[in-house]
């Protein structure tokens, strides 16, 4: 039986800078970091005290990158807080978040376009 998802990747040009992102401006902890050939990492981030994570999958070691665009939803419990905060650290942001039947939520992206979720 399925317990949970263990990881969900994203894909990267630049596994440095995206590990930068993830763990200074979104505040990710580092949970594996090990080679995996000469042309990248195997690089796992998430929240604290959490299961599932992000890999940082190094776009040059997977042809159609392109067609695998990640659709990731954070649920938060503060919302505006943490979108102040992740404002104040440079996370760059496509709108303010927006109160819906559903809750509220606002779209973010990383450093290589990648479009996430925040949901509170």
């Amino acid at each position: 039986m399925i317990r949970q998802i263990a990881t969900v990747a994203i894909y990267v040009e630049d596994q440095d800078a995206a590990l930068q992102f993830w763990t200074e401006k979104i505040g990710f902890k580092v949970y594996r970091d090990q080679p995996m050939g000469p042309q990248g990492r195997w690089i796992e981030v998430g929240p604290e005290n959490v299961q599932t994570r992000l890999v940082l999958y190094p776009k040059s070691m997977m042809p159609n990158w392109e067609e695998l665009k990640p659709s990731i939803v954070f649920e938060c419990e503060d919302i505006q807080g943490t979108y102040e905060r992740l404002t104040a650290n440079g996370v760059k942001f496509l709108d303010e978040p927006k109160q819906m039947q559903w809750g509220t939520f606002v779209q973010f992206e990383d450093p290589d376009g990648n479009r996430f979720v925040l949901k509170g």
